[in-house]
């Protein structure tokens, strides 16, 4: 609910209950309020910080006026100094300009509580949450299946496209999507394909991993896009693209060669292979591994030849094969291994992909009940790892 502050609201009186607070000088830089104190804030030169008494008592109120209707472009921070705010224990945030809003303290359960406000002035208050967010592999072919695309906002193993992105602010009490991906099929599995099948996206809040490329085929049989590209098939030179800081491009197969090997499908961290003549298949591009639980993920699928063993994968990528090409594995968002080019030959199914979220031990993440998920605290932080594949769901952090 939204109130206007009146007269009954406030006073001309130095004591701390709901109905006095006392009148101070314009403050233009951070500080530690006092109870039973009102404050116009001038935040014209910069934003600050406004920190609440560490030791309140029930009853206590503070009240914080923009004085210059500078908040909108120069946000006015309130520091809980350990306590909570709105049953919150990370800072809040007021940006409406011309605004107003009356806090007072309730019990260490709720904190300070917004009670009284002008133009609809609210506090948000947002938690930093850092994640790791990785896609289904796509599925063998004649050449290896790329990883699902790779996003994260800690560390940079793995090199260019390896950079780790900001991490999320987001809004307490508020639901997000979290999805994820399942790993693509490989060729001639159920649903029958003559190609295996891209990955699928996997979805936190405002991140999208892109599922990785299929495999190519034998002769002209295009390979595809996708989080990291498919490998190029037999006798094919065409390769797979990788996204933008989310994986790499496959490796080429070997054309016209005799047992025409086919190219390793991308990484998180590195290039597919490519098929060198006369019979060495591509390997599946590197993976790279997360400083959230140092596990090694999003490895490329291995290239297979006519008739020598197929190229090798890692960071959870399948090996190709001959005649079929080997799954990737779960939760690693690797791509499933290449198959010889005979017709019953069966790829390799890409690996399903994972979400990691790491937030303040404070803080609590309740998921809706359609993910399985599995916690671990330690260091300041909890980590959630998120891993039933293809199955919506959403998570608010309190």
């Amino acid at each position: 609910m939204t109130t206007k502050i009146t007269s009954a609201n406030i006073t001309q009186s130095g004591t701390s209950g709901i109905s006095s607070v006392a009148w101070q000088a314009v403050q233009t830089t951070g500080f530690t309020a006092v109870a039973g104190r009102a404050y116009p804030c001038n935040t014209t030169s910069a934003a600050f910080t406004v920190t609440l008494p560490a030791s309140p008592a029930a009853g206590n109120v503070i009240t914080l006026t923009d004085y210059a209707g500078t908040w909108g472009t120069n946000n006015l921070t309130i520091n809980p100094n350990g306590g909570k705010i709105n049953g919150g224990a990370t800072n809040g945030v007021v940006s409406t300009s011309r605004g107003a809003v009356s806090l007072v303290y309730v019990d260490s359960t709720q904190g300070w509580i917004s009670f009284a406000s002008n133009l609809a002035t609210t506090i948000s208050q947002t938690i930093t949450v850092d994640f790791l967010v990785l896609a289904g592999g796509g599925g063998g072919t004649s050449g290896g299946g790329g990883a699902g695309g790779y996003r994260t906002s800690v560390g940079t193993s793995g090199g260019s496209p390896g950079t780790a992105e900001s991490a999320l602010a987001l809004s307490l009490n508020t639901a997000y999507t979290i999805t994820v991906g399942a790993g693509g099929k490989g060729k001639n599995q159920s649903p029958a394909t003559t190609l295996g099948l891209i990955g699928n996206n996997s979805v936190f809040a405002s991140i999208t991993s892109a599922g990785g490329g299929w495999g190519g085929g034998q002769s002209g049989v295009t390979s595809g896009n996708g989080g990291s590209g498919g490998g190029g098939g037999r006798n094919n030179t065409s390769k797979g693209n990788g996204t933008a800081n989310q994986g790499f491009d496959g490796g080429v197969g070997v054309s016209g060669s005799g047992t025409e090997p086919a190219g390793g499908g991308g990484g998180a961290g590195g290039l597919g292979g490519n098929g060198v003549s006369p019979g060495t298949a591509g390997a599946g591009g590197s993976g790279r591994t997360s400083p959230l639980d140092s596990i090694s993920r999003g490895g490329g699928g291995g290239g297979t030849t006519e008739n020598a063993s197929g190229g090798t994968a890692s960071s959870g990528g399948g090996p190709g094969g001959n005649p079929n090409g080997s799954n990737a594995t779960d939760n690693y968002g690797g791509g499933g291994g290449g198959a010889s080019g005979s017709p019953s030959s069966v790829g390799g199914n890409g690996g399903s992909g994972i979400i990691l979220i790491r937030i303040p031990s404070a803080n609590t993440a309740t998921f809706s009940g359609g993910v399985t998920q599995t916690s671990t605290t330690g260091g300041g932080y909890k980590i959630y790892t998120v891993t039933a594949a293809g199955v919506s769901d959403t998570v608010t952090f309190s």
